[in-house]
Order: C-alpha cells, then structure tokens, then sequence
C-alpha cells in the first residue's frame, strides 16, 4: 500500500498536470494528458489514486472509496475519495469522503452496513474502519504510527462523522499495523475485523465495532513472505455445497511476477482462527498490476472484488499527468475444485455485458499464421473485449500492435504450460528499468481445451483464463492506440469460437 513512505510523502510537492477530459481530435493521436485514461474502468479525474477502500452496497448503491491524494499526481497525503455505481459499471466520482486530520492521513480500510445498531451510531448507520496514520509519529520512530479509527454516516455515505473516541484500537507497538477489513460473523455473533501486522494477519472480535478483543494471529512459515502484509480480507464462499473461508493477503514485494501481488488461502475460520486447507502459495492474479484488492461488504452471498490496477515497481512514474491509478474491472469471486484442489477463480461481474456491443463471432475457426483482426476493432479506439472459447492446448499469441510497431502479446506457452503476457515492446517502458518484461502465470485447469477472454482498455489488459483460474492485469503505455489485433500460431491451430466486440464508454 505505501512504498517508501515518507520518500513518497515527500514527492506530494509535485505539481498536477491538466485536467481537460477530452481524447485527442485524431483516431491514434492522443492528448499528451489523458491518451491513458481508462474509458470503462474507473479512475480520478484528478490527483492519485490507490488501494480500493471501504466497499460497501447498500440501497442499490455500490460505494468505492479509495486511497487518494487530491492535490498531486504521486502519492502523498491520504483522503479516502469517493465514487457510486448502480451497476459496478458506471461510477460517478463523489466529494471526498474523509480528510487528514489531528491523528494523522487517512489509510486504508472498510466499511460495514451496522445494521441493528450495534455502535449506536443509528441503525443501518455505515461505518468506516480505517487506519490513522500520523506521519509526525513515524519520524519519531516509536512504531506507533498506525492505529485503528471510525467514522460513521447516517444519510448512506454523502457525509461523514468521525468517532470522537478515536483510535478504537490502538497500536500495540507494531511498525505495520493498518487496512482493517471488518465483517460480521454471525456463528460467533461478533464482528471480526481482519488486520495487517507486518507479515502476519491478526483477528480482533468486537461487539460493537468500538471494543476490540485480539483473537489470533495467521501467516508465520505460511505464504509469500517477500515484504509487508497488505489489505487483507476474509470472507466465506461454498463449493459443492461445501463452506469454505478465504483469506486474500497483498504483499509489497514479492509478488510472482515481482513488485506488489495479492495472495490466497482457503481454509476454515471458527470465529477466532483461520486453519489453511493447503500449504502452497497462491495468486488472485499472476500479473503484475492488480493489488490491494477487497470485496464489497453487505453483498450477501455474492463476492465482488475490485483492485488497484498499478504496482508500487513504478506506480509514482507511470506516464500519466492529470491523474495517477486506476481500478481493476469489478470480478465475481468463486471457488472452483480442480481434481480434489480448491481453487478461488474471478471473473468479471455479468454486468459488464450491458455494455458490450457489435460482436464479431467465428465459430469452429481454425487459423495458421496469422489471422488478423484489425479491421474488426479499429473503430473500438482501444477498448474491446476478445474471447476465445475451445482452443486446442497449443502455443499460440494475441497480438495488440499499432503502425509504430509497438505491441503487447497475450498467449499460451504450451511447453512452460503457462499463460504469459509480454509488455517488452509495448511503447514507454523506459520509466522504470523492470517494466518492459514478460510475466507469466500457470495454467491450473487440466482439460486440453483453452478458454480466454480479454478486456482491453486503451492501456490495459485483463486476462481471465480458464473461467478465472489463471488471472494476469497488465497496464501499458503506446505512443498511439493498438488499433490492431492479430491471433497468432506457427502451426495450424483449432481456435474454437472467437468473439471480439466492442465495449462502450462509461466515463
């Protein structure tokens, strides 16, 4: 969540580029401010952004708060922005939600729907949880920098008071001690509030989200442990019948493409301790731009989850100028076996399918070569969804290219038997000296029929394979917009069926 803070917190000085909205006048020749700018992912007109914060739905309202910093595009000091959906979709940027104040910025965390009134903020009230930060604190070096706060909202989250009680749950003396992620468990009638401490993750039960009693602590000798905990969040889901827990850990660094990445656990949870049901390391999304990811609370059985699509690698140098960061496209979390494995897929929410239009479809399509689609997504400006259902299990690439020659490939290795995408060529890498690279991802599923689907997004691309088993997000940054796609084979090559289709404009 915060690389380097206080060297970043000293970057908040820099300047904010413009904030014109509007794309360049010609079909590849994009405004030097917002040739970048996500056009059905959201993103901050303006300033920064990070972690995804206190997702909450109520009344037909998806809430995204996030981590912000209004007055500049690098990281800097932490608001909690703001933003509303209806249909995880289209977002509309709110006021700001939480501002810094005496007890220091404000960090990540959660927000519940309360209600029965637990807090007596009124019922139905939402609560934040989240992390004061003090950066007068940290200089001192005494570790107790970070302590757990609440504010609360009677009129469904247009304004905020915070507790006047604050902190709730003060540091115990614990460098890392932030991104409270809070539920309630019904079993033990309590809240839980899921916690990072440093490389571990520990439990807190409350009744009233103001008294916190520490219950157990998760992830010594267990995980990836290549740098600090981040923005955990447990939630329960069912496979064949069969509940399940899972807990999903951010880590920064020591993803397993390098730099930021978000791990898994499946196991069990009693109301006091998590027990994993595997001892191996696993990924939500092998790429390298999905982090600090949480769920929407008060969604029933339902799990959305949505993330920062960026990497703490390079997300202060990324060349963009208005604003800085984006969100992941809003994903469906499921457990899926694979033999007698459990796995956690995501794949994007169904509601993404009211924007998609003028498809293009190829069935039983067998290519060798080159099959070249551009013609089919050149008047999409960038932005369209691509799928390929039923492909042979042989190596083959999806090609983005523009007349520059930049391109970004996104393929299957069949010997590696691995996913990968390739951003070596893809236009401005040089801003930081490990982003022009190909990262991969194991294939999990088993079957000898592949299934794709890609969304592109003027600068992004999410890969779903296999029904959201192996999961790759990789930003790029090309001088002119990839109006050109190509499914590539040295062989010939059962495709399956191929659909690209176009995906509006949701800003």
């Amino acid at each position: 969540m915060k690389k380097s803070i206080l060297t970043i917190f000293s970057m908040a000085i820099l300047a904010l580029g413009c904030d014109s909205k509007q794309r360049g006048d010609g079909e590849n020749d994009m405004d030097d401010h917002e040739q970048y700018r996500p056009q059905f992912h959201f993103s901050p007109k303006n300033g920064w952004m990070n972690d995804p914060n206190g997702m909450v739905y109520l009344n037909g309202k998806y809430h995204l708060f996030f981590q912000h910093n209004p007055d500049s595009n690098v990281w800097g000091p932490m608001h909690w922005g703001h933003a509303i959906s209806e249909d995880l979709i289209h977002w509309e940027e709110q006021a700001i939600a939480l501002f810094p104040d005496s007890l220091g910025t404000i960090f990540s965390g959660s927000a519940v729907v309360d209600k029965d009134n637990t807090a007596g903020f009124g019922e139905n009230a939402l609560v934040a949880i989240f992390t004061h930060h003090s950066h007068e604190v940290e200089e001192a070096k005494t570790g107790l920098h970070q302590n757990q706060s609440l504010a609360y909202s009677t009129d469904e989250g247009k304004t905020w008071t915070k507790y006047e009680g604050n902190p709730v749950l003060p540091n115990p003396g614990i460098w890392d001690f932030r991104d409270p992620k809070v539920m309630w468990h019904e079993n033990s009638k309590q809240w839980i509030m899921t916690l990072a401490t440093k490389q571990t993750i520990t439990f807190y039960g409350s009744p009233d989200l103001k008294q916190w009693t520490r219950l157990s602590e998760f992830g010594e000798n267990i995980g990836a442990h290549g740098g600090v905990w981040e923005c955990p969040d447990l939630f329960s889901l069912s496979v064949d019948g069969e509940g399940k827990w899972v807990l999903i850990v951010s880590i920064n660094p020591g993803g397993p493409n390098g730099g930021s990445a978000t791990q898994y656990f499946v196991g069990q949870f009693d109301g006091k301790s998590f027990v994993p049901d595997h001892q191996d390391t696993r990924w939500l999304d092998y790429g390298p731009d999905d982090y600090a990811g949480i769920t929407w609370s008060n969604t029933g059985d339902r799990k959305v989850f949505i993330g920062w699509m960026n990497n703490w690698q390079y997300a202060n140098e990324v060349p963009t100028e208005a604003w800085r960061g984006a969100a992941t496209i809003a994903r469906e979390l499921e457990l899926k076996k694979v033999g007698e494995d459990v796995f956690l897929t995501s794949t994007p929410v169904k509601e993404l399918e009211h924007i998609v239009e003028d498809a293009h479809t190829e069935n039983d399509l067998m290519i060798e070569g080159n099959h070249d689609l551009s013609t089919k997504v050149k008047s999409f400006e960038g932005k369209y969804l691509l799928e390929l259902k039923g492909a042979d299990r042989e190596s083959f690439a999806v090609k983005l290219a523009n007349e520059l020659g930049e391109e970004i490939l996104i393929g299957y290795d069949k010997q590696q038997n691995t996913y990968y995408i390739d951003r070596s060529k893809s236009g401005k890498i040089d801003f930081e000296s490990d982003f022009g690279q190909r990262h991969e991802a194991p294939r999990i599923a088993k079957g000898e029929k592949l299934q794709m689907k890609l969304l592109i997004d003027v600068a992004s691309v999410e890969l779903f394979a296999d029904d959201g088993l192996s999961v790759m997000t990789s930003v790029f940054f090309p001088n002119q917009v990839f109006d050109q796609l190509l499914v590539q084979s040295s062989g010939e090559l059962n495709v399956g069926d191929l659909t690209v289709a176009n995906i509006q404009h949701t800003l």
